[in-house]
């Protein structure tokens, strides 16, 4: 298959798993990306230090994405009830989610999320170093109810494609979300 055959073939492939998805207000993923460029915020567990430290950047960064035209969307591994008071309290209650327990969007080959051993990758010198940085006495950290081997990343779609993604190596990396929109 030639370059640009494959290329429309993945985006198509792309769409279609967008309009699969649909968020907690019952929008549809690719009715939003088509309204606006998205940044998408794939969460790993509630009770994740580097969860809550990402809902927390997010939220203090919010004013230049949306600046940009961006609408900030988040998926999670929780169920909707157990979602709200976390983006309540970052201020985020207005965004859309998506509830995906079974981590279905997060599997989709475009974002091709991976999963890890939670243990023994807390014990990885990078993830430590989060902690001991800020993120466990900010932050804290609780017993997982949601997916722990699921690993997050944030993508910024347009125009129904991949623009940028970040795929975290590890729990503690932190993503540029302006960088990520084109705002810095």
């Amino acid at each position: 298959m030639a370059a640009g055959a494959l290329q429309s073939h993945e985006q198509s492939n792309l769409a279609d798993s967008l309009r699969e998805f649909h968020t907690e207000a019952g929008r549809s993923l690719i009715d939003l990306v088509d309204e606006s460029p998205v940044l998408l915020v794939f969460l790993r567990h509630f009770s994740c230090a580097f969860c809550a430290m990402a809902l927390d950047r997010v939220s203090q960064v919010r004013p230049q994405i949306e600046w940009k035209g961006v609408r900030p969307v988040f998926v999670h591994l929780g169920s909707p009830e157990r979602a709200k008071p976390y983006f309540d309290y970052y201020h985020l209650s207005d965004v859309e989610r998506i509830s995906n327990p079974l981590a279905t969007l997060y599997q989709v080959p475009a974002f091709g999320l991976s999963r890890t051993n939670p243990y023994l990758h807390s014990l990885r010198p990078e993830v430590l170093l989060g902690w001991f940085k800020g993120a466990l006495f900010k932050y804290g950290i609780g017993i997982i109810k949601e997916d722990g081997e699921q690993m997050p990343g944030v993508f910024f779609l347009k125009e129904r494609k991949i623009e940028r993604a970040f795929r975290h190596r590890t729990i503690a990396d932190e993503p540029d979300y302006l960088k990520l929109v084109g705002a810095a």
